[in-house]
């Protein structure tokens, strides 16, 4: 089995502590006009930012900006060289706001899966993807939307890699979940992300007892008024036995969390100060380390 990297193809062993939903660079002139306080088009403040998380233990991150929105494959690699963090990119598609004048954004599933699919296997440049992205905003698909989940499954049967996806404020994971077992992507192939945004025991237990993958990402965003939502939870879905199904990350996508960029906490603050927290939630550090280096390391590798 391989993970595929930025800079090629790696042992899933190699990847160390991983965060599993991050954004380095994020660089369009939509995003720079619309939404300035998520433009980060820097290397240099990137590979500050990812060289701080190297210090404190992490070896791998998963740049969740997917195809046409403002992610950069040549920069990630750069990035990835410079701080000597493994970077696994994605191919896909995020929410329609970022396709302003796109017009490939409005292709039907075949000719999608095709762009992606091409992006893993040949990339750009020769940096290649080594996940796939898919998004909703409600909780349930709209018809661009089945066709993104509908390419999604000719990518993750032609290529092996798994299927990240975003939750808008949380939810629609059941529903993304029914549509991507409807196209051949098993729940154990998905990673869902941001549904710590909603606290609801029975809504996350209903998501892991399916046997997909959740990816909390709401406690570095949480700083300044507490972690204690995503910390219980966590807690919580391991006490309910689902330990092996939960990773971490921070969807740090704002500059004022980059410490490079004269934020708080920076990025590093996930695996430099969360264990602790979590610690004084009762789990142990192989349960800790298990989210940040066993599960990811199982979910990345390509199955093909």
């Amino acid at each position: 089995m391989t993970v595929r990297t930025v800079l090629g193809d790696i042992d899933p062993s190699q990847l160390g502590v991983t965060y599993l939903h991050e954004h380095l660079i994020i660089d369009s002139p939509l995003v720079e006009r619309n939404w300035p306080h998520i433009h980060l088009p820097s290397v240099e403040a990137a590979t500050e930012e990812a060289t701080s998380c190297a210090r404190v233990g992490v070896g791998a991150m998963v740049d969740a900006m997917p195809t046409g929105s403002g992610r950069d494959l040549a920069r990630l690699a750069e990035v990835s060289r410079s701080s000597g963090i493994h970077i696994v990119a994605a191919t896909g598609m995020h929410t329609e706001k970022y396709y302003e004048g796109v017009p490939w954004a409005a292709d039907g599933a075949d000719a999608l899966a095709e762009r992606f699919v091409y992006e893993v296997k040949q990339g750009v440049d020769g940096v290649r993807a080594g996940i796939m992205k898919v998004a909703t905003v409600a909780e349930n698909l709209t018809a661009r939307e089945r066709d993104l989940f509908r390419a999604a499954g000719v990518v993750h049967r032609e290529t092996g890699v798994a299927v990240l996806t975003h939750c808008e404020e949380g939810r629609g994971a059941l529903a993304q979940l029914d549509m991507l077992e409807s196209v051949g992507v098993p729940p154990e192939r998905v990673i869902l992300s941001h549904t710590d945004k909603v606290v609801d025991v029975d809504y996350h237990t209903s998501i892991l007892g399916r046997g997909a993958n959740v990816e909390y990402d709401q406690s570095l965003r949480r700083h300044l008024i507490g972690s204690e939502e995503t910390v219980s939870l966590v807690a919580r879905m391991w006490d309910e036995g689902f330990g092996s199904q939960i990773m971490l990350g921070t969807d740090g996508a704002r500059r004022s969390l980059w410490m490079s960029l004269g934020g708080s906490p920076g990025l590093a603050w996930l695996y430099g100060s969360m264990p602790a927290l979590l610690g004084a939630a009762g789990l142990s550090r192989a349960e800790i380390e298990s989210m940040f280096v066993d599960n990811p390391a199982r979910v990345l590798q390509l199955d093909r």
